[in-house]
């Protein structure tokens, strides 16, 4: 064994490239996986810490409807009840930016000192509690100064703020200045990191800043057995109480498709590394069945020489996965911003500086890299332990076995992508379903590998005649040795179909999610002008508008109507229904595009009637459609609303319920708006408008601080929103494919070096040096060609896959599938070239080794 350990080690010495790139290989793909699930667990953590410091130790929640709480709730449960509340207005505001500092937002949080000392240490006034928990503050200066209000130290620091100075937030497009009084800073680390951002003053204050006099937006409880019963007999109508832990769940199901789907593409690029395992001990393998075969005729045992080829994956395994467990770190810090961005457009407000990394994370990445490395190395090795010493001496009785192997192979494949295809019919829904469709996804992804080899022949033996006619005997020559040496080509043309594949199926998913995107955005944005309060989180976390100012927008020079609209969300144990609420004349709605229902028929009940219209999206995860009934929380209590249609949507994957704001009123007590949009009159200049509406809304309470876009303007910030949504989608496929490109490139390098003698054969024969480079040039380019024009199929297969089958379970979403030419050509470029780069090093090595040389072990 210590003779094998020594020729192990001084093989790998020997082809340092050929390991450094196996390494790679493995250190790219774990660095993906680990990246992934530190920023989606660190986005994850951000919110539940910050929930989890917001709700203290509550154990129930009281919620109103979209109006909230009145005051009254809070007293008659303190009067009424022994029961520990605590009354709680939140919301977010907005930082402005200033010189050299960009603007942040902040979530308000509105308390009241004298209820705070059991839910919130950190929050105790002043007390004994609070210096237990490290807090510095004394919360009684926020009753005593108007606008006061305390932020996290950490927070102070970093706006340049110091206790005694004063700052800008701006709220419902209303600019208030805020005294800071003091700063927290908790000892536990966890409190501290969850207080970034947080922004704490006395209820009334907050109520004044966020426009919500005399209303509450939750009840904060710490509820004993049987007391749920008592507390419920004292609150309005439209209240419900809530676990506080349903708020953290329902963020994780929410984002749970998304988290999911960025998996799955990170998984990917390990399938792709997996690959290049396979290639690199393979080829270990090949590279040295003569060594092989003369140890085992020499009496080493088959146990013995399995033993030293997983050794060997086993470094590779170790070095790999060291190598990318810190590259995932690195590659975390950059891709948490993406994801973060992504759930503040789609989901909620998080905002996360730190990353978050658990060990298990790091474990669970160190397993995946060590094991598909070993596992990877699983076939190589049995074929270098199972073949008896004179066929492993053999050249011509390896190519004999693949050849006879092939039919087989090619059997199991084309089973693999039945198995797929049946996996993929299955139908389901949820985070299983979604698990299903991911395994019939990559069940195709093996089927399809498995293919590639047995279509490779078959092409290369079709072109073959073309490359005799264009290149002579050299191009004969190309092609046969493309079938001569499978064992060595095989496995690289499978990684490089699988790699342009990927990139083709992405590539044709985000194009025609764009496309889709772009026709709707067309067909629902039909107004000239667009008003609205700062928002994030898809526009659910903004500000309020007073709805008289929009109607006296009505009046200006070139206007011919407004249309108002509102965002909210009712709470409920199932997650918050998003509701926008539309004051639109009928007309207005015809660019709403309808899945399920008649225009004729749908919009005049929405317009009259108890009717809402739903999203496809809401549709799909409530299992609703035309015709059901919807239970919402009203302000008098339940009540059913009839689905009159389900339209076509893409704002949101939550899925929305479109009402109208005369059904709104007459069940909630909530008049004031998101925003509204601005219809001209024919012949009125956009810019002109939008000038007069500044000029008129400066004089307008709130009216300052609003944001006016153009229709044009609108399209492209939500254009920019979707391609920041998917640029994290990008950078996986960017990493997916460089780790396949190192694959393929390992494996053709190695392949044309082992030619050495056989070219150096051809050179004493009177082979020039220019003939050797076009030789080598040939046989790679045609396994470039190849692989291109096979990925081309499996490519748009694996389009369809994602958007017929896994989009739609994930999402909900109808899109339209659209290939564009270019897509296509790009990506059979990228396999010739990656090809053609592959060959050049030993082309120029070939044709300037001199003959003798080359022919030195014969």
């Amino acid at each position: 064994m210590s003779l094998l350990r020594r020729s192990s080690l001084r093989w790998l010495l020997r082809h340092p490239w050929q390991f450094g790139l196996a390494v790679l290989g493995v250190a790219l793909g774990v660095a993906v996986i680990v990246s992934i699930d530190l920023a989606n667990a660190s986005a994850t953590r951000a919110f539940s810490l910050s929930s989890e410091a917001v709700s203290g130790k509550a154990t129930h929640q009281v919620v109103g409807g979209p109006e909230g709480l009145p005051d009254d709730a809070f007293r008659r449960l303190v009067l009424e009840t022994d029961i520990p509340a605590a009354p709680v207005v939140e919301g977010y505001v907005l930082v402005p930016r200033q010189p050299g500092r960009p603007g942040r937002m902040l979530h308000l949080l509105g308390v009241d000192p004298f209820s705070e000392g059991p839910f919130r240490p950190y929050l105790g006034g002043g007390s004994s509690s609070t210096r237990e928990e490290g807090g510095s503050v004394d919360l009684g200066p926020l009753l005593t100064r108007p606008a006061a209000g305390v932020l996290s130290a950490t927070t102070a620091a970093e706006m340049g703020l110091k206790p005694g100075a004063s700052f800008s937030i701006r709220a419902g497009g209303t600019v208030k200045r805020i005294e800071l009084i003091g700063t927290l800073e908790p000892r536990d680390e966890s409190t501290r990191n969850a207080l970034s951002d947080l922004l704490v003053m006395d209820i009334s204050a907050a109520q004044e800043v966020l426009g919500r006099a005399g209303r509450l937006d939750r009840i904060d409880l710490i509820l004993s057995s049987g007391d749920t019963g008592r507390a419920a007999t004292v609150l309005p109508p439209g209240a419900q109480i809530l676990r506080s832990s349903s708020r953290t769940r329902t963020t994780e199901e929410m984002t749970q498709a998304f988290r999911l789907n960025l998996m799955a593409l990170s998984l990917l690029a390990l399938v792709c590394g997996v690959f290049l395992i396979y290639n690199t001990m393979v080829f270990s393998v090949v590279q040295r069945r003569t060594l092989i075969g003369t140890l085992r005729a020499l009496g080493v045992t088959r146990g013995q020489v399995f033993g030293f080829v997983l050794a060997e994956a086993a470094v590779v395994a170790l070095a790999g996965t060291a190598a990318g467990l810190g590259a995932g770190v690195l590659l975390a810090r950059e891709l948490v911003r993406l994801v973060t961005q992504t759930i503040n457009d789609l989901y909620f407000v998080v905002t996360v500086r730190e990353l978050a990394v658990p060990a298990a994370l790091l474990v669970k990445g160190g397993v995946i890299g060590i094991g598909a490395t070993l596992a990877a190395a699983l076939a190589p090795a049995l074929e270098a332990t199972n073949a008896p010493p004179r066929a492993v001496l053999s050249r011509s009785a390896l190519e004999s076995r693949l050849r006879r192997a092939l039919p087989r192979v090619t059997l199991a494949g084309a089973g693999m992508l039945a198995l797929g295809g049946g996996l993929l019919a299955i139908p389901s829904g949820g985070g299983r379903g979604l698990i299903v469709s991911f395994a019939g996804l990559f069940a195709v992804i093996l089927g399809a590998a498995m293919l590639a080899p047995g279509a490779t022949v078959a092409l290369v033996r079709l072109l073959r005649p073309a490359m005799g006619r264009l290149f002579g005997v050299l191009g004969r020559m190309a092609a046969g040795g493309v079938v001569a040496s499978l064992s060595r080509t095989a496995v690289a043309i499978a990684a490089l179909v699988i790699a342009v594949s990927a990139t083709i199926g992405i590539g044709v998913m985000i194009d025609s999610f764009r496309g889709t995107v772009v026709r709707w955005l067309d067909a629902t944005l039909r107004s000239d002008i667009y008003l609205g309060t700062p928002s994030r989180a898809g526009g659910f976390s903004g500000g309020d508008l007073d709805p008289d100012v929009a109607l006296r927008m009505e009046k200006l020079p070139g206007v011919a109507r407004v249309n108002l609209l509102r965002r909210t969300e009712l709470p409920s144990e199932d997650g918050p229904v998003r509701l926008v609420i539309l004051g639109t004349e009928l007309r207005g709605l015809s660019g709403y595009e309808l899945k399920e229902g008649r225009p004729s028929e749908a919009w005049p009940a929405f317009q009259d009637e108890d009717a809402v219209v739903v999203s496809e999206p809401f549709s799909h995860r409530r299992d609703v459609s035309k015709g059901d009934l919807l239970r919402l929380r009203t302000a008098a209590g339940d009540r059913d609303f009839r689905i009159a249609g389900v339209y076509y949507d893409y704002a949101s994957d939550r899925g929305l319920v479109l009402m109208s704001r005369k059904t709104y009123l007459r069940h909630w007590r909530d008049r004031p708006l998101t925003g509204f949009s601005v219809d001209l009159k024919p012949g009125a200049d956009v810019e002109a408008t939008i000038r007069r509406l500044r000029a008129a809304l400066a004089n307008e309470p709130g009216g300052d601080g609003l944001s006016i876009q153009s229709n044009r303007s609108l399209k492209t910030v939500s254009m920019a929103i979707f391609d920041r949504t998917f640029r994290i989608t990008s950078v996986l496929r960017l990493v997916s494919g460089l780790v396949a490109f190192i694959g393929v490139l390992s494996a053709l390098m190695a392949l044309q070096l082992e030619r050495e003698r056989e070219l150096g054969v051809l050179r004493a024969t009177g082979l020039t040096p220019g003939q050797v480079w076009h030789l080598v040039t040939s046989q790679t380019g045609l396994l470039g060609l190849a692989a291109g024009l096979l990925s081309l199929p499996v490519g748009l297969a694996l389009a369809a896959i994602m958007i017929f089958v896994v989009n739609r379970r994930s999402f909900g979403w109808t899109i339209r599938m659209e290939v564009d030419p270019m897509i296509l050509l790009g990506a059979l470029a990228l396999a010739l070239g990656a090809a053609l780069l592959a060959g050049v090093y030993p082309a120029w090595k070939m044709a300037r080794t001199p003959p003798a040389l080359a022919l030195r072990e014969e």
